[in-house]
């Protein structure tokens, strides 16, 4: 398949593409709001000729933030535009940004040419920055004829996904083929690129910038201040973060076979999408739990079993009030989330058996017993149990998550450089 039978695909497939659109906003109604900028039409005003970088939602926006704050200092003079493709992306992508008047921001077009043609035209970028591994066949062409260079950073690709590259060669390789620089994780994944067809002098291994995450000691100071408001001091306090469904109905099960060992015993759950936060928060109290709610206010008491983290962009707050995380997305096949986030804030870090999209993260923390995988209920409660009751281990656990984290860091400064060396 090349680039045109692709794209004629595309547009036979909108009213599929609005159909999922209309599912989605059953359940977020957000999805209803500004399907114009997902075909660059009604962009709001910005000013032309600066950076634009994409990061498809809360995830990558998070992880792009450093490098951004960094693009802004490094070029006082331009814009930034951030794109993204949903709408918890975007309200993450809103406060993060909140008070810098440089920061510009819609939804990304789809991948039609027109609609790539029309946002472009609008914004102008001297130059493109995706996150990670969003590639958009017609975005890239639209970007190679204007002279707009474009990097993937941070970049990752599996062996799964570069198979399934593999399969649309013909649609590909001309995009890789397009792009100016990759600035990539690891050289397994580098050599990927490059069997796929990215030129092998535009990549680069620079390793991953989630290792270059920093914790502003406030936070700590903050979340020590709340847990004494909540005279949790002493309470044994986990999290189980960003979960997906199937996820908390284990980590409930996990919870109330620790309050046997431990009753006071505080979990912390953060659904990883605020479409469950309702769902999520009903079937805790439906199994018994003394639930509150985060976004209500009210205090956490001796006799609450159970805090619903139904807020965004606290996620590290709420890791710093825990004393031991899990990090969801990894007891069903999603692939985990972003371990290095508690890991930097010195805590000891569980996770599920589901890890590919973090393999060398996983292995590395693994490796240096900075890691617990749990498969099940009985598995990840005799986890949490071990660590409270022996809390030497999780020191050590703890310690040893911080050393993986400052062994790798430098990755963003290789990043900032290789995008300084591109032509603009």
């Amino acid at each position: 398949m090349n680039r045109t039978l692709y794209t004629l695909l595309f547009h036979l497939g909108l009213p599929l593409v609005a159909l999922r659109l209309w599912l989605r906003a059953r359940k977020a109604p957000a999805y209803r709001q500004r399907i114009g900028e997902r075909f660059a039409l009604g962009l709001p005003a910005m000013q032309p000729g600066g950076i634009w970088v994409h990061a498809v939602s809360v995830g990558e926006s998070i992880a792009a933030a450093p490098m951004i704050r960094a693009l802004l200092a490094g070029y006082p003079q331009l814009p930034i535009t951030i794109t993204c493709m949903t709408p918890t992306g975007s309200e993450r992508i809103k406060a993060m940004f909140a008070n810098e008047p440089r920061i510009q921001h819609c939804y990304l077009p789809y991948d039609l040419p027109w609609a790539a043609g029309r946002f472009l035209d609008h914004v102008r970028p001297v130059l493109g920055v995706i996150m990670e591994t969003e590639l958009w066949p017609n975005h890239i062409h639209q970007c190679a004829k204007r002279g707009i260079p474009v990097a993937l950073a941070n970049a990752r690709l599996s062996e799964r996904s570069a198979r399934g590259y593999a399969r649309f060669a013909r649609l590909t390789r001309p995009m890789l083929e397009e792009m100016s620089w990759f600035a990539v994780q690891t050289e397994t994944e580098a050599q990927r690129f490059r069997d796929l067809g990215a030129r092998s002098e535009c990549v680069a291994v620079t390793g991953s910038i989630k290792f270059d995450l920093t914790i502003d000691p406030q936070l700590l100071i903050h979340a020590a201040q709340l847990r004494e408001q909540w005279q949790a001091t002493e309470r044994p306090v986990w999290i189980a973060a960003s979960t997906h469904a199937g996820e908390d109905e284990v980590v409930l099960a996990a919870h109330r076979q620790l309050l046997i060992s431990h009753p006071d015993a505080l979990l912390v759950l953060v659904p990883r999408h605020p479409e469950r936060f309702n769902s999520v928060h009903d079937l805790t109290v439906q199994q018994g739990f003394t639930t509150v709610r985060r976004s209500s206010g009210q205090p956490v008491t001796p006799q609450t079993s159970v805090l619903v983290g139904d807020t965004m962009g606290e996620l590290l707050f709420l890791y710093a009030l825990a004393d031991i995380a899990f990090v969801g997305g990894s007891l069903v096949p999603n692939g985990g989330h972003n371990l290095l986030e508690p890991a930097a804030l010195a805590k000891p870090v569980l996770s599920g058996p589901h890890l590919f999209n973090f393999l060398e993260i996983a292995a590395m923390l693994r490796n240096a017993d900075a890691l617990i995988e749990c498969g099940d209920a009985a598995s990840l409660s005799a986890a949490v149990q071990q660590l409270f009751d022996q809390p030497q281990k999780a020191r050590d656990m703890a310690q040893a998550g911080l050393a993986v984290m400052k062994a790798n860091q430098g990755a963003l400064q290789r990043l900032l450089d290789g995008l300084d060396r591109l032509p603009r």
